[in-house]
C-alpha cells in the first residue's frame, strides 16, 4: 500500500513541476544553482566518518601507547580521507539525480514566482555573501576564545572522562 502512495506521490510532484511557468522552473533551478544543495549529500557522507575518526582517536587514547597514537592517527585519516573521496562522485551523483524529482518540486509548489524572486535575490546579496565569507574567521575567533576561557575547567573533565572511558574499554575487553 505504501508503493502505490508513495509512487501517486512522485508523479503529482513532478507533475507539479511540470505545469508552473516557464519563467517558474527557470527561478527554481536558480535556486538550486545558489544555494549549492549537492553540499547537502556531501555533509551527509562526513558525518559519519568524521564521528568515526572521532571515536577512534578516543579509543586510541585509552588502548595505545601514547608513541604509537600519531601513526595511527595518521594511518586512520588517510583511510578517511581514501573514502570520503572513493565515495563523493557516488553520493553527488546521487544527489544530482535526486534533486529535480525531490527539492525542485517542493520549491515549486510552496514558493510563489515573487518568493522565488526573492530568495534569489538573498541567495545573491553581496551581503549575504560577505557574511558567509566571514564565518569561518568568526568561527575560529570564537572557537580560541571558547576554548581558553572553558579550558581550565573543561580539559580535567574531559580527561577524567577519557581516562574512564579508557577503563571501561579495558574492562569490557578483558576475559
Amino acid at each position: 500500500m505504501i508503493k502505490p502512495v508513495f509512487a501517486i506521490a512522485m508523479m503529482t510532484a513532478a507533475l507539479h513541476v511540470q505545469a508552473a511557468s516557464p519563467a517558474k522552473q527557470e527561478l527554481v533551478q536558480k535556486v538550486l544553482q545558489l544555494w549549492q544543495i549537492e553540499s547537502v549529500g556531501q555533509l551527509m557522507l562526513q558525518e559519519p566518518v568524521n564521528e568515526a575518526v572521532a571515536q577512534a582517536r578516543v579509543v586510541l587514547q585509552g588502548r595505545v601507547a601514547p608513541e604509537r597514537q600519531e601513526a595511527a592517527m595518521r594511518d586512520i585519516t588517510t583511510d578517511a580521507k581514501k573514502f570520503i573521496d572513493e565515495t563523493s562522485p557516488v553520493v553527488l551523483g546521487s544527489t544530482k539525480k535526486l534533486v529535480p524529482s525531490t527539492v525542485a518540486p517542493l520549491l515549486a509548489e510552496r514558493f510563489s514566482e515573487e518568493e522565488l524572486t526573492q530568495i534569489v535575490a538573498i541567495l545573491e546579496s553581496p551581503v549575504r555573501q560577505k557574511f558567509e565569507a566571514m564565518m569561518p574567521e568568526m568561527q575560529k575567533t570564537l572557537g580560541e576564545k571558547l576554548a581558553a576561557d572553558t579550558r581550565p575547567v573543561i580539559d580535567p573533565k574531559l580527561q577524567d572522562l577519557r581516562q574512564r572511558i579508557g577503563l571501561r574499554l579495558r574492562t569490557a575487553a578483558m576475559p
